[in-house]
């Protein structure tokens, strides 16, 4: 087993507030995720924030916090259970960190081409 990481999942928003719909989305992809690594045995959703986004803050994000107890797998769980579900899968961003440490997260998935750097 490799060693637990944190995984966040982050959604773009248009407010920082977010919508019905935004509300409705973290809900469902929280409960999903938490269902789907728990029956896998790779980790749980630890929780959630959202708002103003740290490398720019007139944008805002929701990220979804999670931590994994193999990091390739959870990736790959997160990204099929969101594509299957039609979880807005085609605005996401994942990142990853090791867990217990202070640092900064490495992005891992971007369903937009082009992105290559990651900010909570």
């Amino acid at each position: 087993m490799s060693e637990k990481h944190w995984l966040v999942v982050q959604y773009p928003l248009k407010s920082a507030k977010g919508s019905k719909r935004d509300q409705w989305l973290k809900e469902t992809v929280m409960e999903y995720l938490e269902a789907a690594l728990t029956r896998n045995e790779l980790g749980e959703v630890d929780g959630c924030d959202q708002g103003s986004s740290m490398a720019d803050p007139q944008k805002y994000v929701m990220n979804i916090f999670c931590i994994v107890t193999d990091e390739e797998r959870g990736i790959a769980l997160v990204k099929k259970v969101l594509r299957e579900s039609r979880l807005d899968y085609t605005r996401i961003q994942i990142a990853t960190m090791p867990y217990g440490t202070e640092g900064s997260y490495t992005l891992k998935y971007a369903s937009k081409k082009g992105v290559a750097e990651f900010w909570l």
